[in-house]
């Protein structure tokens, strides 16, 4: 009687680990580099902060023009100021005077 031994081979046991870390690789690199990974995280926080920058600009500037608003609506215009505001709407000088404008 004939019996056939056969050498066990080793890549039956490799191939779970081998399937398994492919599925680990796979989903760790979408964690990090995903459209909803940690980078895409970073990049929204770095965008919430410099638009609340702006928004924090931009209430200081309305602010500031409703301190004006109020100085004009309050019924007691101050006369340099709207003569300020006149010159600068329409761009125009005495011939006696010089105008200098500073940014703010």
């Amino acid at each position: 009687m004939w019996t056939r031994h056969h050498k066990q081979r080793n890549t039956g046991r490799l191939i779970v680990p081998v399937i398994a870390s492919a599925f680990l690789a796979y989903f760790g690199y979408h964690a990090f580099h995903g459209a909803y990974g940690i980078e895409a995280k970073h990049r929204l926080e770095e965008r919430v902060s410099i638009l609340q920058a702006e928004l924090d600009q931009l209430v200081a500037e309305r602010e500031a023009l409703e301190t004006k608003l109020v100085l004009i609506n309050d019924g007691s215009i101050e006369r340099d100021m709207l003569d300020e505001q006149a010159r600068r709407a329409l761009d125009l000088v005495r011939d006696d005077e010089v105008v200098i404008y500073l940014d703010q």
